[in-house]
């Protein structure tokens, strides 16, 4: 309990500084109005950019002994240019997981979990509305080492998402929908939509305060999970290299039985820019 404590109080801490001026340096770039283009394309899921995010989860609350989980996901974005008017976005998630016994006096786990993969097909210019969109395919690979940690199935379905940028205001939705198809049958059968509505404001300093919520419903068990999220990021240049801090926290207002109250999240992303 005391090293959660301090882990909130340090991420906490963070918040409080990424959100300064202090810390929006003006050297992101020589070039400001690029480096405004880069901060909004950070949020735009389907940007022509190469980044790969290294995102930090830890959720807290689960089962009797109200135990930890961690959660790193390495989520490379590569976008692929198939001709004139259209893009491929490959999104990757593939999660490395600590998960401490839900039950007093279990062992933990540690390993990877099941990898998901999506596949967007995006024009390139907006619709004449300012509209961005894109959709294609998602897939779940059985990649977890442990059933703890992962289903152990394939699985597939459609991935789709809807975005508008204006005065540096970012509002949207990316939603998929996974079946799974074969694979281990000691874990349940996956049929899971999951909704991602989003809000975000970018500031002149490159500075990104953003609302979300990464909710899924599982139809097997008529169950949601629905964890409300408030994120602060900014973005600055390290040598040559631009990179983006994200610090947030987030509050489970719907979850299964034995599920966690409240998290924090710890991003790290290295920006690719043409």
């Amino acid at each position: 309990m005391k090293t959660r404590t301090i882990l909130a109080a340090a991420l906490a801490g963070g918040l409080a500084l990424i959100s300064t001026p202090l810390f929006a340096q003006d050297a992101v770039t020589d070039d400001k109005a690029a480096a405004n283009e880069l901060a909004m394309k950070l949020q735009n899921p389907v940007a022509s950019l190469i980044s790969v995010p290294i995102q930090s989860n830890w959720d807290f609350g689960y089962g009797s002994a109200n135990a930890m989980r961690y959660t790193a996901n390495v989520q490379p974005v590569i976008p692929i240019s198939l001709n004139a008017d259209w893009n491929l976005i490959t999104r990757t998630i593939l999660p490395i997981v600590y998960a401490e016994s839900p039950v007093v006096g279990g062992s933990s786990k540690f390993g990877l979990g099941d990898m998901v993969q999506s596949f967007f097909f995006s024009p390139k210019a907006p619709t004449s509305g300012g509209w961005i969109w894109g959709a294609g395919p998602v897939a779940l690979w059985p990649t977890s080492t442990d059933n703890a940690l992962g289903v152990g199935k394939f699985g597939a379905g459609p991935t789709v998402l809807a975005l508008k940028q204006q005065d540096g205001w970012t509002y949207g939705l990316l939603a998929n929908h996974l079946w799974s198809y074969t694979g281990s049958g000691n874990t349940a059968d996956v049929n899971a939509t999951f909704l991602q509505p989003f809000v975000s404001f970018t500031t002149k300093k490159f500075t990104t305060y953003g609302l979300n919520t990464e909710s899924t419903y599982d139809w097997e068990n008529k169950q949601w999970t629905v964890p409300l999220g408030a994120t602060v990021a900014q973005l600055i240049k390290v040598g040559d290299q631009p990179i983006q801090f994200t610090l947030g926290t987030k509050y489970y207002a719907d979850k299964p039985s034995g599920g966690p109250d409240w998290g924090l999240r710890f991003v790290v992303t290295f920006l690719f820019p043409k």
